[in-house]
């Protein structure tokens, strides 16, 4: 059965300490899982498709898509401020750090950017937003897609080939917190709605249900770990909740409407 923390692995400290964290979790639920490396340019979306997976992150929109279900272990909640105790996140709107733009509004008519189509942060949360705010057409001139991740949005944008283009806010978090001088080539100005945050999924047959109650326990006991606190810190997590697989269902409901009624992004 496999491990993968990709989604969220988005500084060499991040990445380690998700694997400090899965490994400790996975050693106190008794589960053996072997680590996968499944890293950009691979789609993370075949990552998802596979049924032996023991310990992985999902984005909330193929989760709520996916068939046959995936079984949710946890999920994790930041410990910054913003996101007052709760297991949620949503897109912020950025722009190049010294552009002139201060508003959504005053992109349009530029270019925007976003990673891949079947990601909630990286298209469908902004293609929600810009319907909320611009009823109609698309209110960008060029649209600019493929961008992969939060990392190729910030790139594209401090390279100038996008004016505009969104980010997962904890990857965001992340970013600033790991690599700052990464982030601070980009400016926010606005923010999506929230959803609920990415969870931690299983799809293996192998794994029984008493094997999945452990898991989930081992997730729950990780907010009192004392020798998880550095992990903890690094990855800006206060401590981990089982969701309601139902929750899932705002971000499905969104995609279903940007697919039925939006303007087609190439």
């Amino acid at each position: 059965m496999l491990v993968n923390a990709r989604m969220y692995s988005v500084t060499p400290a991040a990445s380690a300490a998700w694997r400090t964290l899965f490994d400790w979790v996975l050693a106190r639920a008794g589960v053996a899982g072997t680590w996968i490396a499944h890293d950009p340019p691979k789609p993370i979306s075949e990552l998802w498709a596979r049924d032996d997976l023991a310990c992985v992150q999902m984005c909330g929109l193929p989760f709520s898509l996916r068939e046959p279900k995936a079984t949710l272990l946890a999920a994790p909640v930041p410990s910054l401020p913003d996101y007052a105790g709760r297991s949620v996140y949503w897109s912020y709107i950025a722009v190049k750090a010294d552009s002139p733009y201060r508003t959504l509004e005053d992109t349009f008519g530029k270019t925007a950017g976003y990673t891949v189509k079947d990601s909630q942060s990286g298209y469908f949360a902004f293609r929600h937003h810009l319907m909320e705010r611009s009823p109609g057409k698309t209110p960008y001139a060029k649209i600019v897609g493929g961008l992969i991740n939060p990392r190729g949005v910030v790139a594209a944008l401090a390279d100038g080939r996008i004016d505009v283009g969104p980010l997962d806010s904890y990857v965001f978090d992340l970013i600033r917190a790991g690599d700052p001088a990464f982030a601070a080539q980009v400016r926010i100005i606005d923010t999506t709605d929230p959803t609920p945050m990415p969870p931690v999924i299983a799809t293996s047959a192998s794994l029984d249900a008493a094997s999945v109650q452990r898991l989930r326990e081992a997730f729950i006991a990780v907010e009192h770990e004392p020798s998880l606190a550095e992990a903890r810190n690094t990855l800006r997590v206060s401590k981990f909740i089982l969701p309601d697989p139902a929750s899932f269902d705002v971000q499905k409901r969104r995609h279903d409407r940007v697919v039925r009624d939006g303007e087609p992004w190439p």
